[in-house]
């Protein structure tokens, strides 16, 4: 008994020294850096556009560093007095896929980001790194940022009506997603709502997240367009929406997304939030989700729901796709000699660090896509849009099809280490 209680005073312990180390660096509101990224396939250059303090910091005080090796991209914090690592978060972008297509090896584009933290006390050295074809980081810009430079704007967000549609819980220790309109018109926001409801109703059903209902915040931001619907240019549809999303992108039909991140986060500032989901008012089929730059989906097409689960696998968790006989706008998307960052897919270079230890060893590698095999945790040859050289861990998973009831095993543990992370 002894034992147990020097343990719970030693967690306790951790958890207060973090909470003081947020108290010492940070304030609870934001600090919000906005930059371009540019380049083609072979270059990437970083513009810095403006600064503004946001109200709501929604993450959690003491997990502050970023313990997964994720994201294609990721920026770092730190005290300048100290050179002290305070702060770190992995993102991915728009940017870096349009990098890997054909068109990016003839011309140059760019896209707007947007990083952010805490708002700092004290002057911070920022550092924003991109994860190269061989697997490290390297540094793209690094900036010092003074807190109380005149020109961080302090505007106060966008007007928008927000609603919380579910949840008590305080946005330190909970997960808080912020649902935004695209498409819904003035009068359509009761259908805005209805939908969010709906959409978190299908989210609450699939495990882990049906473990978890009662820790998630739901807000629903009503931002209004002037026209219903989205861009759908093959066919020369186009529609007056305030995030200007639209399918197409990559001239793949299917892919739905918005490339206006910045009306993105200016809508997602009015409410705490951990995460984006932007709600799409259109019944065509598409979607599509960026790890840790927002998720989107239709809301009314008959797939919508098994849509939304697989793109929010993508933007809350980093979860690869696992199919591989679709057509895609990628040219090899991941070097064959080169352990992928995502948990769900590996090309044997080092799966020691994915889920060999979850594979009985009754179990034979590579595992036959046979039905016996069917509920088994092995590694089955084909994934992140290669046939070959790529191996997923289940023979179906919401991450490959909308055949199968939700996601795997792997899938569902690396979900989970990401909830338990904002929880704390």
């Amino acid at each position: 008994m002894r034992t147990i209680i020097s343990f719970i005073l030693f967690i306790e312990s951790l958890t207060l020294s973090a909470q003081e180390s947020f108290d010492k660096y940070f304030t609870d509101k934001v600090l919000r850096f906005d930059f371009m990224l540019a380049g083609n396939s072979q270059k990437t250059s970083v513009y810095p556009v403006v600064m503004k303090e946001e109200p709501f910091w929604a993450g959690s005080k003491t997990n502050l560093i970023n313990p997964f090796n994720s994201g294609n991209f990721k920026y770092e914090v730190f005290d300048v007095t100290g050179n002290t690592l305070i702060y770190s978060r992995a993102f991915c972008t728009l940017f870096q896929e349009w990098q890997t297509t054909a068109e990016a090896k003839s011309v140059d584009r760019s896209f707007y980001e947007v990083a952010t933290m805490p708002y700092p006390k004290n002057k911070i050295r920022f550092i924003l790194s991109k994860r190269e074809r061989n697997g490290m980081f390297s540094k793209l810009y690094e900036t010092i940022i003074d807190p109380a430079n005149y020109f961080i704007r302090k505007e106060n967000p966008v007007t928008a009506a927000a609603t919380k549609i579910y949840g008590s819980g305080d946005p330190h220790t909970s997960v808080d997603l912020a649902f935004i309109a695209e498409g819904y018109k003035a009068n359509e926001m009761g259908k805005f709502r209805a939908d969010v409801k709906k959409m978190a109703d299908y989210l609450f059903e699939e495990a882990p997240f049906s473990e978890y209902k009662d820790r998630f915040n739901i807000w629903a931001v009503e931002a209004i367009s002037q026209d219903s619907g989205t861009d759908v240019p093959g066919e020369k549809i186009y529609a007056n929406t305030v995030l200007n999303s639209s399918f197409y992108t990559f001239d793949l039909d299917r892919y739905l997304t918005t490339q206006d991140i910045k009306a993105v986060n200016d809508y997602a500032a009015t409410v705490p939030h951990d995460n984006i989901i932007v709600l799409i008012n259109s019944s065509r089929y598409g979607g599509g989700g960026v790890y840790n730059y927002y998720t989107g989906t239709t809301t009314g097409n008959q797939l919508s729901p098994k849509v939304f689960i697989h793109e929010f696998g993508h933007g809350f968790a980093g979860l690869a796709d696992e199919y591989y006989t679709s057509t895609v706008a990628y040219d090899e998307f991941y070097p064959l000699n080169v352990e992928p960052w995502e948990p769900n897919i590996t090309t044997m270079v080092n799966f020691e660090s994915k889920w060999k230890k979850l594979i009985n060893k009754d179990t034979p590698i590579p595992t036959p896509s046979e039905e016996k095999f069917k509920n088994v945790t092995g590694l089955f040859e084909g994934g992140g849009y290669s046939a070959k050289g790529i191996y997923r861990s289940a023979m179906d998973c919401r991450m490959k099809s909308n055949k199968t009831k939700g996601y795997c095993s792997v899938c569902r543990n690396a979900i989970r280490e990401i909830i338990e992370f904002y929880l704390k």
